[in-house]
Protein backbone atom coordinates (compact mmCIF):
# COMPACT_ATOMS: atom_id res chain seq x y z
CA UNK A 1 0.00 0.00 0.00
CA UNK A 2 1.36 3.39 -1.03
CA UNK A 3 1.31 6.15 1.57
CA UNK A 4 -0.50 9.37 0.66
CA UNK A 5 1.46 12.31 2.02
CA UNK A 6 0.01 15.48 3.45
CA UNK A 7 2.24 18.50 3.90
CA UNK A 8 3.31 17.31 7.37
CA UNK A 9 3.14 13.53 6.87
CA UNK A 10 6.51 11.83 7.44
CA UNK A 11 7.83 9.25 5.00
CA UNK A 12 7.05 5.63 5.88
CA UNK A 13 9.84 3.09 6.42
CA UNK A 14 10.91 2.11 2.90
CA UNK A 15 11.97 -1.44 3.82
CA UNK A 16 8.40 -2.76 3.71
CA UNK A 17 7.67 -1.63 0.14
CA UNK A 18 7.79 -3.64 -3.05
CA UNK A 19 10.96 -3.74 -5.20
CA UNK A 20 9.31 -1.53 -7.85
CA UNK A 21 9.98 1.24 -5.40
CA UNK A 22 7.00 3.60 -5.08
CA UNK A 23 6.74 4.40 -1.37
CA UNK A 24 4.55 7.52 -1.30
CA UNK A 25 2.54 9.98 -3.36
CA UNK A 26 1.87 13.65 -2.64
CA UNK A 27 3.48 16.10 -0.30
CA UNK A 28 5.59 18.91 -1.68
CA UNK A 29 9.09 19.71 -2.94
CA UNK A 30 10.15 21.92 -0.04
CA UNK A 31 13.84 21.81 0.92
CA UNK A 32 12.94 20.14 4.21
CA UNK A 33 10.92 17.42 2.48
CA UNK A 34 13.60 16.78 -0.14
CA UNK A 35 16.46 16.48 2.37
CA UNK A 36 14.33 14.21 4.54
CA UNK A 37 13.72 12.04 1.47
CA UNK A 38 17.31 11.72 0.31
CA UNK A 39 18.66 10.95 3.78
CA UNK A 40 16.19 8.03 3.89
CA UNK A 41 17.05 6.73 0.42
CA UNK A 42 14.00 8.22 -1.31
CA UNK A 43 13.86 10.45 -4.39
CA UNK A 44 11.07 12.16 -6.39
CA UNK A 45 10.34 11.11 -9.97
CA UNK A 46 7.13 12.04 -11.76
CA UNK A 47 5.72 13.69 -14.87
CA UNK A 48 4.46 17.27 -15.03
CA UNK A 49 0.80 16.15 -15.03
CA UNK A 50 1.20 13.84 -12.00
CA UNK A 51 1.37 14.37 -8.25
CA UNK A 52 4.80 14.04 -6.65
CA UNK A 53 5.78 10.35 -6.63
CA UNK A 54 8.49 9.20 -4.22
CA UNK A 55 10.69 6.19 -5.03
CA UNK A 56 13.12 3.81 -3.30
CA UNK A 57 13.72 0.95 -5.77
CA UNK A 58 15.23 -2.43 -4.99
CA UNK A 59 17.88 -3.07 -6.26
CA UNK A 60 19.62 0.32 -6.33
CA UNK A 61 22.25 1.42 -8.86
CA UNK A 62 25.32 2.80 -7.09
CA UNK A 63 28.95 3.57 -7.77
CA UNK A 64 31.63 3.01 -5.18
CA UNK A 65 34.26 5.64 -6.12
CA UNK A 66 37.14 3.16 -6.04
CA UNK A 67 35.33 1.07 -8.69
CA UNK A 68 35.18 3.89 -11.25
CA UNK A 69 36.08 2.71 -14.75
CA UNK A 70 37.86 5.22 -17.00
CA UNK A 71 38.31 4.19 -20.62
CA UNK A 72 41.60 4.88 -22.41
CA UNK A 73 39.94 7.53 -24.58
CA UNK A 74 38.51 9.33 -21.54
CA UNK A 75 41.84 9.07 -19.71
CA UNK A 76 43.48 10.86 -22.63
CA UNK A 77 40.88 13.65 -22.53
CA UNK A 78 41.35 14.07 -18.78
CA UNK A 79 45.14 14.09 -19.10
CA UNK A 80 45.14 16.86 -21.68
CA UNK A 81 42.40 18.75 -19.81
CA UNK A 82 40.14 18.86 -22.86
CA UNK A 83 37.43 20.70 -20.89
CA UNK A 84 37.30 23.12 -17.98
CA UNK A 85 35.46 21.88 -14.87
CA UNK A 86 33.74 24.09 -12.28
CA UNK A 87 31.41 23.37 -9.38
CA UNK A 88 28.27 25.29 -8.40
CA UNK A 89 28.96 28.11 -10.84
CA UNK A 90 25.89 27.64 -13.06
CA UNK A 91 23.48 25.40 -11.16
CA UNK A 92 20.27 26.73 -12.73
CA UNK A 93 21.73 26.51 -16.22
CA UNK A 94 22.79 22.90 -15.63
CA UNK A 95 19.46 21.69 -14.29
CA UNK A 96 17.61 23.59 -17.02
CA UNK A 97 19.76 21.95 -19.70
CA UNK A 98 19.10 18.56 -18.10
CA UNK A 99 15.38 19.23 -18.42
CA UNK A 100 15.65 20.21 -22.09
CA UNK A 101 18.05 17.71 -23.64
CA UNK A 102 16.07 15.03 -25.57
CA UNK A 103 16.29 11.47 -24.20
CA UNK A 104 15.92 8.43 -26.45
CA UNK A 105 13.83 6.57 -23.84
CA UNK A 106 11.72 9.47 -22.56
CA UNK A 107 8.81 11.48 -23.91
CA UNK A 108 9.14 14.92 -22.35
CA UNK A 109 10.85 15.64 -19.04
CA UNK A 110 10.39 14.75 -15.38
CA UNK A 111 12.39 17.84 -14.33
CA UNK A 112 9.45 20.21 -13.91
CA UNK A 113 9.66 23.97 -13.33
CA UNK A 114 8.74 23.45 -9.66
CA UNK A 115 11.51 20.89 -9.33
CA UNK A 116 14.03 23.27 -10.93
CA UNK A 117 13.13 26.01 -8.45
CA UNK A 118 13.27 23.64 -5.47
CA UNK A 119 16.68 22.22 -6.36
CA UNK A 120 18.04 25.70 -7.04
CA UNK A 121 16.96 26.60 -3.52
CA UNK A 122 18.72 23.50 -2.21
CA UNK A 123 21.85 24.62 -4.05
CA UNK A 124 21.67 28.03 -2.41
CA UNK A 125 21.37 26.29 0.98
CA UNK A 126 24.40 24.11 0.28
CA UNK A 127 22.63 20.78 -0.18
CA UNK A 128 22.68 20.44 -3.98
CA UNK A 129 25.77 20.51 -6.18
CA UNK A 130 26.31 21.06 -9.88
CA UNK A 131 29.29 20.17 -12.04
CA UNK A 132 29.83 22.34 -15.11
CA UNK A 133 31.83 21.42 -18.22
CA UNK A 134 33.07 24.35 -20.31
CA UNK A 135 34.58 24.51 -23.77
CA UNK A 136 35.70 27.89 -25.13
CA UNK A 137 33.80 29.52 -22.24
CA UNK A 138 30.55 27.82 -23.32
CA UNK A 139 28.62 25.42 -21.08
CA UNK A 140 28.64 22.12 -22.98
CA UNK A 141 27.86 19.55 -20.29
CA UNK A 142 27.24 18.94 -16.64
CA UNK A 143 25.34 17.17 -13.92
CA UNK A 144 23.67 17.90 -10.59
CA UNK A 145 22.65 16.05 -7.46
CA UNK A 146 22.25 16.09 -3.70
CA UNK A 147 25.34 16.21 -1.51
CA UNK A 148 24.82 14.07 1.59
CA UNK A 149 28.39 14.77 2.63
CA UNK A 150 27.09 18.18 3.66
CA UNK A 151 27.23 18.55 7.45
CA UNK A 152 23.72 20.01 7.53
CA UNK A 153 22.40 16.97 5.71
CA UNK A 154 24.03 14.81 8.38
CA UNK A 155 22.20 16.78 11.04
CA UNK A 156 18.91 16.16 9.21
CA UNK A 157 19.73 12.48 8.93
CA UNK A 158 20.46 12.29 12.65
CA UNK A 159 17.03 13.72 13.43
CA UNK A 160 15.21 11.20 11.23
CA UNK A 161 17.14 7.97 11.79
CA UNK A 162 18.34 5.97 14.75
CA UNK A 163 21.73 5.16 13.24
CA UNK A 164 23.93 8.21 13.62
CA UNK A 165 27.00 6.89 11.80
CA UNK A 166 27.80 9.37 9.07
CA UNK A 167 28.65 8.03 5.62
CA UNK A 168 29.43 10.49 2.88
CA UNK A 169 27.24 9.99 -0.17
CA UNK A 170 26.31 11.96 -3.29
CA UNK A 171 22.94 11.35 -4.96
CA UNK A 172 23.19 11.96 -8.69
CA UNK A 173 20.06 13.24 -10.38
CA UNK A 174 20.67 14.01 -14.04
CA UNK A 175 23.36 14.94 -16.56
CA UNK A 176 23.51 16.46 -20.02
CA UNK A 177 25.99 16.76 -22.86
CA UNK A 178 25.98 19.10 -25.84
CA UNK A 179 29.28 17.80 -27.22
CA UNK A 180 30.74 14.31 -27.24
CA UNK A 181 31.99 13.00 -23.87
CA UNK A 182 31.12 16.15 -21.88
CA UNK A 183 28.79 14.41 -19.42
CA UNK A 184 31.28 11.55 -18.92
CA UNK A 185 33.99 14.13 -18.28
CA UNK A 186 31.78 15.78 -15.64
CA UNK A 187 30.94 12.47 -13.97
CA UNK A 188 34.50 11.14 -13.86
CA UNK A 189 35.81 14.47 -12.56
CA UNK A 190 33.20 14.49 -9.81
CA UNK A 191 33.86 10.89 -8.78
CA UNK A 192 37.60 11.57 -8.53
CA UNK A 193 36.91 14.68 -6.45
CA UNK A 194 34.54 12.83 -4.11
CA UNK A 195 36.94 9.91 -3.73
CA UNK A 196 39.67 12.34 -2.64
CA UNK A 197 37.19 13.70 -0.07
CA UNK A 198 36.47 10.20 1.30
CA UNK A 199 32.92 9.79 -0.01
CA UNK A 200 31.83 6.16 0.24
CA UNK A 201 29.00 6.05 -2.28
CA UNK A 202 27.44 7.72 -5.31
CA UNK A 203 23.74 6.97 -5.76
CA UNK A 204 22.85 6.46 -9.42
CA UNK A 205 19.26 5.39 -8.64
CA UNK A 206 18.36 3.18 -11.63
CA UNK A 207 20.34 0.91 -13.94
CA UNK A 208 21.56 2.19 -17.31
CA UNK A 209 24.22 0.72 -19.57
CA UNK A 210 25.97 4.12 -19.60
CA UNK A 211 26.39 4.10 -15.82
CA UNK A 212 27.37 0.43 -15.81
CA UNK A 213 30.14 1.20 -18.30
CA UNK A 214 31.55 3.68 -15.77
CA UNK A 215 31.66 1.10 -12.98
CA UNK A 216 28.27 1.46 -11.33
CA UNK A 217 26.47 -1.69 -10.19
CA UNK A 218 23.29 -2.75 -8.45
CA UNK A 219 23.08 -3.48 -4.73
CA UNK A 220 20.11 -4.42 -2.62
CA UNK A 221 18.01 -1.65 -1.12
CA UNK A 222 18.99 -2.95 2.32
CA UNK A 223 22.69 -2.57 1.55
CA UNK A 224 22.16 0.86 0.04
CA UNK A 225 20.25 2.08 3.09
CA UNK A 226 23.04 0.82 5.36
CA UNK A 227 25.34 3.44 3.84
CA UNK A 228 22.93 6.24 4.70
Amino acid sequence: MVTILGLDTPFPPVEKYLPEGIVAVGGDLSPQRLISAYTQGIFPWFNDDEPVIWWSPDPRMVLFPEELKVSKSMAKLLKKQAFTITYNQAFREVITQCSQVPRDDQDGTWITSDMINSYCELNQLGYAMSVEVWQDEKLVGGLYGIDLGNSLAHQESDSSASNNSKSKAFCGESMFSLVSNASKYAFISLVQKLQAENYQLIDCQLHTEHLESLGAREVSREEFLSYL
